[in-house]
């Protein structure tokens, strides 16, 4: 394609001109250098990579864990006429190698997978043969060890390197420190350092801590004084639906969303959200990556993030548009900076009790020492606990650190598959006369896409089907469930249980080592961000901007001007002018017409009589139109 990196922007995308750093990264990565982007929430990192793809041979592969995100942005691009696609969980065997092959014989210009999909033989062998530009790794940070969401599978992005040696590699974030920047750049095998960073400073937000006793009534009270969309992020699955409950008892419309609810509920309630049938999305941090809602007026914590990083990430979802937003974090002194040092040995169990886990583990499943090597389990963790008296959290926090060292992989929110079986045999679905034309629809796309249906289970994509008939995924969903309450076959929904897998064979508990890299480092970096957050509550002194910038590497030349810090620091401040202003207003707080003259006797202050600063003081009433003046007399702008 000849046409320029502006040209493609107008001629796409509408726009005349790029937005902060957005050039530059294009003309670097265009360049064929590997290349580091830093551009907070809503700077537009999609126009990034995007754009210079259109200008270049063959596809751009597109490394993101959002499977919403995907969709989305396949969506967006084949309206544009734009030929892109996506491989992700839940999709058929078929579909995928046909998707692959397009993309061998050059038919699309993007492809988006999944981190954990680049592991795949089938993926790394049709890979080899695609013509790929440049390669685009969204949210970055999950490459690196220090970062504060870590993801193993990342990892295997440098081994698609070697598969692609001449392929540059474009890497985006929205929230990295220092540390975490060096990481990526090593981990990732840059050929040289390359980065290009956009200020983290959003102007348009006000960061406020309040201090309170009573998190939902002052919620509330927030969600009563400001209008808008809102997040309401807090850290327990339950009390999502708990609070968006009182929310509603409140006449505040609300839903709830968290990673356990079923695929189903999960698109409805963020679709009535975004959609703004309802205004207030009552959350744990499992919803907000890859959400496009530019409108959010406030988000507001009520439990504390465990990072500056995830803080910064959640409470940039508001304002998007460029408007006044609030992101307000509820503070209950003493008892959060509790909770959250709880949080260090909850997510970092003792060694030993680590071990504890992997050997009762091996005996839930009957396992000896030496056998399990790649076998792959369900794991029910509630009835795990149970069974051997631990705590949920705890458990998880150690099959985590488990996958680190090498022994397991723990896959704790897998979007696994819906399945499907015929109850009536052949004969009798023929003979079938179903009112409901719908379920004509979906029995015959399901009998045209899926084969042995009548003998045994089979994995479907409600997706697929949905799209084959022409109906929503929630629709074809509550037809499933129909069909199956009506016993025609028999419907067993995606769900959302853990998976373990054994990655080496099994050892014995004894013989675990878990190395300095994997735990002591790594539990030193999150005490580290739990003391950034509990000292990020703590101080009052400092514009929270500032604050922020400040643990990204970043210095703030003034302060917001907006922030709790600075309004209080303000109202200590008051000039001369402000404590006349205010006394002038007290004297017309009775609504009446009173003479200049009256004026004289406001200053207590020896330090306040003279007649000039008086005067100015009145003159910028004024001028802002707060009083009014009818001859010699003042009076309160009506």
């Amino acid at each position: 394609m000849d046409l320029s990196y502006k040209e493609i922007l107008r001629k796409y995308w509408g726009y005349t001109e790029f937005r902060g750093i957005q050039e530059e990264i294009i003309t670097s990565i265009g360049a064929g250098k590997d290349t580091l982007g830093l551009m907070p929430t809503g700077g537009g990192k999609s126009i990034t990579f995007q754009v210079p793809a259109l200008t270049k041979e063959g596809l751009c592969l597109v490394i993101t864990p959002l499977i919403s995100l995907m969709k989305d942005q396949v969506d967006h691009l084949r309206h544009k006429g734009i030929l892109a696609a996506a491989i992700y969980s839940g999709m058929r065997q078929a579909e995928i190698v046909s998707t692959l092959e397009n993309c061998i014989f050059g038919k699309m210009k993007f492809l988006y997978v999944s981190p954990e999909r680049l592991s795949s033989d089938l993926f790394q062998t049709k890979l080899k043969r695609m013509k790929v530009s440049f390669i685009t790794i969204d949210e970055a940070h999950c490459i690196s060890q220090w970062g504060y969401d870590f993801r193993p599978s990342y990892l295997e992005i440098a081994n698609i390197r070697k598969l692609l040696p001449n392929s540059p590699v474009l890497a985006l974030t929205a929230t990295a420190t220092s540390e975490v920047v060096k990481d990526i750049q090593a981990k990732l095998n840059f050929h040289e350092e390359n980065v290009f960073r956009m200020s983290f400073e959003r102007k348009n937000i006000a960061y406020v801590i309040r201090d309170t006793e009573d998190k939902i009534g002052e919620a509330i009270h927030i969600l009563n004084m400001v209008e808008g969309p809102s997040i309401l992020y807090c850290r327990s699955r339950r009390r999502t639906k708990q609070i968006a409950d009182l929310l509603l008892k409140n006449n505040i419309s609300a839903t709830f969303y968290h990673a356990g609810l079923d695929a189903a509920l999960k698109d409805q309630h963020q679709t009535d959200w975004q959609t703004g049938k309802i205004r207030v999305m009552v959350a744990t941090n499992a919803f907000g990556m890859g959400i496009d809602k530019s409108n959010v007026r406030t988000v507001i914590h009520i439990d504390f993030p465990s990072s500056p990083e995830a803080y910064f990430q959640e409470a940039g979802r508001a304002g998007r548009d460029g408007l006044k937003s609030y992101a307000i974090l509820l503070h209950t002194p003493k008892a959060d900076e509790r909770k959250l040092k709880k949080r260090i040995n909850d997510t970092f169990p003792p060694k030993d009790y680590i071990a504890k886990v992997y050997e009762d583990i091996a005996y839930f499943y009957q396992m000896a020492a030496g056998d399990g090597y790649g076998v792959r389990y369900e794991f029910p963790i509630d009835r795990f606990c149970t069974t051997f008296k631990h705590y949920p959290t705890l458990v998880s926090s150690s099959l985590q650190i488990l996958t680190r060292a090498g022994y397991l992989d723990y896959e704790e929110n897998p979007d696994t598959k819906a399945r499907i079986k015929f109850i009536l045999d052949r004969d009798e679905l023929y003979r079938l006369n179903t009112s409901d034309e719908r379920e004509n629809d979906v029995i015959i796309a399901l009998l045209r896409n899926y084969g042995g249906l009548f003998i045994e289970y089979c994995y479907v994509d409600e997706s697929y089907i949905a799209e084959a008939v022409g109906l929503t995924k929630n629709d074809t969903y509550a037809v499933l469930q129909s069909l199956s309450k009506k016993g025609i076959l028999d419907f067993i929904p995606r769900k959302n249980i853990p998976f373990i897998q054994y990655t080496r064979p099994r050892e014995e508990g004894k013989d675990i080592v878990l190395t300095k890299e994997v735990y002591d480092d790594r539990k030193a970096t999150f005490e580290e961000r739990i003391l950034a957050m509990i000292n990020y509550a703590q101080n009052d002194q400092i514009c929270r901007s500032r604050q922020l910038l400040r643990y990204f590497g970043e210095t703030a030349k003034n302060d917001c001007g907006q922030c709790d810090v600075c309004l209080a620091h303000k109202k200590e401040n008051k000039t001369t002018q402000d404590i006349l202003k205010e006394k002038i207003l007290a004297l017309l707080e009775d609504q009446q017409q009173h003479h200049i003259t009256e004026l004289k006797a406001i200053p207590t202050d020896t330090s306040l009589t003279n007649v000039d600063v008086l005067k100015e003081a009145l003159q910028e009433l004024l001028a802002e139109e707060i009083v009014a003046m009818e001859g010699s007399y003042i009076s309160l702008n009506q």
